[in-house]
């Protein structure tokens, strides 16, 4: 009888292609279901993909009973902030009617564990910038209520059914897999990071501060980056604790600690060894001024430990990826 697999959903994207590439080096069974709409094929390697959306019962369906999957790992999702706020019933139809449906699914499959793709967005402007795990939430965007209403979901379907759930509450991601084998390449990215070594490398002429009047110590927005191979690696933790009988649960993945936009490019500028052109511009709708994780009860619940807590090491590895990039373009 074969090994159970897990379908990793979005699994060519950013965060999905990194996740997959630490199960296989563990010798895991894994499957990806992805439409490419902005992710990439080269990005899952060798891993089998299905084209197709999370949404369409019938394609995730056959996926789970071909591939015998028993956990599925759930990051198919529009992210973006700004565009939530221009366009919310777009992140309302794909990432939480979507993820009704691919949950409707893994109940009739039998489906056992679900780590689920969430987002610090949920949290909204929390006191003091600061988020636990129960700081009310309070979402200002649609992209954040559009994870918040999927967490909910998952909260009574798992009161309701055998399934059980890890809902990972990610603060900012950034950096690439330290192999240079994956990374973002998403156009048009808004991840301050990428955005920021794009500049360096050529591709973008200049980058932008969106605020500089925050009640922050340099005016700017603060954020806790976390590089994505621990953010990854997360998941595999995810995986474990609920394989050992973990009930259901929600966690931040965040380091605790934040740096403002102008520390970030001072980064850049230091591991780049170029001097950036910053534009100054107004605030975006949809930012808090500062978001950082309290984040002890990953470490304690799942024995987290992160390796790459460094804004240098994050933005090294950014930078590195910027630069295949252009040697060899991604489409």
């Amino acid at each position: 009888m074969k090994r159970a697999s897990i379908l990793v959903t979005g699994g060519a994207g950013y965060i999905g292609s990194h996740v997959v590439l630490q199960l296989r080096a563990r010798g895991e069974r894994v499957v990806v279901l992805d439409d490419l709409s902005r992710g990439f094929r080269q990005a899952v390697l060798d891993t089998p993909l299905v084209v197709g959306k999370v949404g369409e019962r019938e394609t995730v369906l056959q996926v789970l009973r071909e591939h015998q999957v028993d956990t599925v790992i759930h990051f198919a999702a529009y992210t973006i902030v700004p565009e939530s706020v221009s366009e919310p019933l777009k992140y309302y139809g794909n990432n939480t009617c979507s993820t009704r449906s691919l949950l409707e699914s893994c109940l009739e499959a039998g489906v056992k564990h679900f780590v689920f793709s969430s987002t610090a967005a949920v949290y909204g402007i929390p006191e003091a910038g600061v988020a636990a795990e129960d700081t009310p939430t309070a979402p200002i965007n649609p992209y954040g209520t559009s994870k918040l209403m999927s967490e909910w979901m998952l909260r009574d379907v798992s009161a309701a059914s055998p399934l059980k759930h890890v809902a990972l509450r990610y603060f900012n991601v950034a950096g690439s897999d330290t192999q240079g084998r994956v990374g973002q390449a998403t156009p048009k990215a808004t991840l301050l990071i990428k955005v920021a070594c794009e500049h360096a490398v050529g591709k973008r002429p200049e980058v932008a501060i969106y605020g500089t009047d925050y009640t922050t110590p340099d005016g700017t927005g603060v954020r806790d980056y976390i590089h994505v191979e621990d953010l990854a690696s997360a998941h595999l933790d995810a995986l474990d604790y609920l394989r050992q009988g973990g009930g259901s649960t929600v966690l931040n993945v965040g380091y605790g600690h934040g740096y403002s936009v102008r520390e970030v490019l001072q980064s850049v500028e230091r591991v780049s060894g170029k001097r950036l052109t910053v534009r100054e511009q107004p605030r975006r709708p949809g930012d808090p001024p500062a978001l950082v994780a309290r984040a002890e009860r990953i470490r304690r619940e799942l024995g987290w430990a992160p390796r790459l807590d460094d804004l240098d090491t994050i933005v090294r590895t950014a930078l590195a990826w910027e630069q295949r990039l252009q040697r060899e373009p991604w489409s």
